[in-house]
């Protein structure tokens, strides 16, 4: 198979986050919640290969017809914002004007921040909170805490993702990859299990997610905080 055709094989896979993602929000328009999250976790995994797919195959210099990063920004903002802040308001998690104001907040923010140039840092590390709201939402699914514990949460991270804070990409940030990598795909697993087992209170699963989500969002910061040795 050609260069050529490979690229394009790239950019025809990371398009498929887009029917993924159709499927999950036909699936929240039913409150079927468990299988919309089956959806996003496999449009999350999606997400996970077609980054080192479209390095490995040089998708913009043999598909340069197809921007990868637009198309993979615009089913982002569908999986990780649009979709997640949809059942978050459509659920009984957040009552009355508390839905109105983290839908707002969420997608409003999100908007900027996946609109902001300063994204990135040199490691590929995000700066601020990287709007994985897909991965808060199906954990207050899973523990499902008091609504205003949530609210609080929602305000906290919308306002991290235009702080000078760290978060890691754990495939293309290099430091404590080795570890980032493997919780990452542990989160993927303990997710699709506690969407599979529809979040019973009783899954051990809502522990591995507590426990991975903890580490992917502190690590970060503790990266800043702990100096790189030479």
């Amino acid at each position: 198979m050609k260069l050529t055709t490979r690229a394009l094989a790239v950019h025809l896979f990371t398009a498929t986050g887009a029917v993924f993602a159709m499927l999950a929000l036909l699936a929240a328009a039913q409150e079927k919640w468990s299988v919309m999250f089956l959806w996003l976790v496999v449009a999350f995994a999606v997400d996970g290969i077609d980054g080192p797919l479209a390095r490995k195959y040089h998708v913009k210099k043999n598909a340069p017809r197809f921007d990868g990063v637009l198309l993979d920004l615009i089913i982002d903002y569908l999986t990780y914002v649009f979709i997640p802040a949809f059942a978050l308001f459509q659920s009984d998690l957040l009552p009355g004007w508390t839905g109105w104001f983290a839908i707002i907040v969420i997608t409003f923010a999100s908007a900027m921040y996946f609109a902001d140039t300063r994204m990135k840092t040199d490691d590929n590390s995000f700066q601020g909170f990287p709007g994985c709201w897909n991965m808060l939402v199906l954990v207050l699914f899973a523990i499902t805490p008091n609504f205003w514990v949530i609210l609080a949460i929602v305000a906290v991270l919308a306002v991290a993702m235009f702080l000078p804070l760290k978060f890691i990409h754990p495939v293309r940030t290099e430091r404590w990859r080795m570890l980032s990598l493997p919780i990452a795909l542990l989160w993927t697993f303990f997710a699709g299990w506690a969407a599979w087992v529809d979040f019973h209170p009783e899954s051990w699963a809502h522990w591995g997610l507590i426990a991975t989500s903890v580490y992917l969002v502190f690590a970060g910061v503790a990266q800043q905080l702990i100096p790189a040795r030479g």
